[in-house]
């Protein structure tokens, strides 16, 4: 019954055409801006081996990098949304009682009805997710300095376990060469003495030597995870780490730290954001709008010749809401500024946190720094020194064996403690970094050198 009647009024089917193009134009524009695609996809490195190349494939590989990324993407979409107005409503109605006109009876009512939020409600919905993506940006950029970080860390404690494979595999060479200069001594009348500190001495940086190359494993794993691979992908030694000076004064790094740190500079977006909130809870105070149009379905008038008869009639509507419920509507705006004060309390409370955690960072760095260059151009060279007069001087028959492994043993730990200092130093440059949010000004330094090579 209902097609039949409206292929008898033309008005009325122009108006369902119109309506129909009205409410099919937004799918088909979605539909053309849909398939416009980017190719976003960033490039692959293959086989790296150096901290350049490891830094490049945990940005363009790490799942968890990613599904920040495209938290960051998706909240774009979210502006469009809440700045458009509401769906438009299509609504029907057919008369199960026809009403009867002077100018015939009514049978059946399309409308059509548009809601109209108050004039700046779109703008602050617009406004709040527009902070919110930068607060997402700003999370994204927290992910991938925390990420950097750990693989720099990863790295360095990685090129630690090398040299110290290799130099605990040097001093056992050492050892050997030691014990049999102890049993030529041992046949010629000495003390067994020597011989067996010896082999105590091989068997407890044999022991050493297992633990280090079993440490490989674990350390390779971590590396691998913040890589995004498999856990068992290999991985070469690291050969060098070239020690950076920093270049600008610890104040320098704390204004830089307050400057761009992600995790402060998402919590002024959030700041931002929620202060639209508050204001987006008060003009719920006032009232909306919707606008609508209704055609009427009539037919022909039992009167014949009646002025009008059949003429469908067209009505225009505005409705405006009520916000009688204040209490509920205070209690919005409370809401609001509570969480406001939240974020702002949440914000004074990780910059007391990152400020003590680099004042620590910048500490250890400097405390690293020192001991490089202790190590470097005094106890190390003093050592090798030591050891060498008294291997010289037992070997002439002048001298005790045990001052002989006593000096193999602190040179050792020397050595160890040297290129510690070297893998904490940048280890904690890295940590600061991750702590500002970006690249600090250094430059490769002239007196403090690390030393190149890793185990075979």
């Amino acid at each position: 019954m209902f097609p039949e009647l409206i292929q008898q009024r033309r008005p009325g089917r122009s108006l369902l055409f119109l309506l129909a193009v009205f409410l099919a134009f937004p799918q088909w524009l979605n539909a053309q801006l849909a398939t416009e695609s980017v190719d976003t996809e960033p490039p692959t490195v293959d086989d790296p081996s150096t901290l350049s190349a490891y830094l490049a494939l945990a940005a363009s590989n790490h799942p968890g990098l990613k599904a920040a990324f495209q938290r960051y993407q998706a909240s774009f979409e979210t502006i469009e949304q809440v700045q458009t107005l509401p769906n438009p409503k299509l609504s029907y109605a057919y008369f199960l009682e026809t009403v009867e006109t002077r100018v015939g009876p009514q049978r059946q009512k399309i409308g059509v009805s548009q809601a109209l939020p108050w004039l700046s409600k779109l703008r602050l919905r617009g406004d709040l997710a527009t902070e919110a993506t930068h607060a997402a940006e700003q999370r994204y950029e927290a992910v991938k300095v925390k990420l950097f970080f750990e693989v720099k860390d990863a790295y360095y404690e990685l090129y630690y376990l090398g040299r110290a494979i290799a130099i605990t595999e040097d001093n056992i060479s050492l050892l050997k060469y030691l014990e049999s200069v102890a049993q030529a001594e041992l046949k010629g009348g000495a003390p067994i003495s020597g011989v067996i500190k010896a082999q105590l001495e091989l068997g407890k940086l044999d022991d050493r030597l297992r633990s280090l190359q079993a440490l490989r494993k674990p350390l390779v794993a971590r590396l691998n995870v913040a890589l995004g691979r498999a856990v068992d992908t290999p991985v070469p030694w690291p050969q060098q780490a070239p020690i950076r000076q920093l270049e600008i004064t610890d104040p320098a790094v704390l204004e830089e730290m307050a400057a761009h740190n992600p995790e402060l500079r998402r919590l002024d977006f959030e700041i931002a954001r929620d202060g639209h909130a508050v204001e987006l809870a008060r003009k719920e105070f006032r009232p909306d709008f919707a606008v609508g149009l209704d055609w009427v379905d009539t037919g022909n008038a039992l009167a014949p010749g009646a002025p009008g008869s059949g003429k469908d009639p067209l009505m225009a509507m505005v409705s405006v809401s009520l916000p009688i419920w204040r209490s509920k509507l205070r209690a919005g705006v409370r809401e609001a500024e509570g969480r406001r004060e939240a974020s702002r309390n949440s914000r004074d409370d990780l910059e007391n946190r990152l400020d003590s955690r680099l004042a620590m960072a910048l500490f250890r760095l400097r405390d690293a720094e020192r001991k490089i260059d202790l190590y470097r151009a005094t106890l190390v060279p003093l050592a090798e020194a030591s050891l060498a007069v008294t291997q010289e001087g037992y070997e002439a028959g002048k001298g005790d064996f045990l001052d002989v492994i006593d000096a193999q043993r602190l040179l050792l730990e020397l050595q160890l403690a040297f290129e510690r200092s070297v893998a904490e130093h940048e280890q904690r440059l890295a940590e600061l970094e991750m702590l500002v949010g970006r690249p600090l000004p250094t430059a490769p330094s002239q007196d403090l050198q690390a030393t190149s090579g890793a185990p075979q």
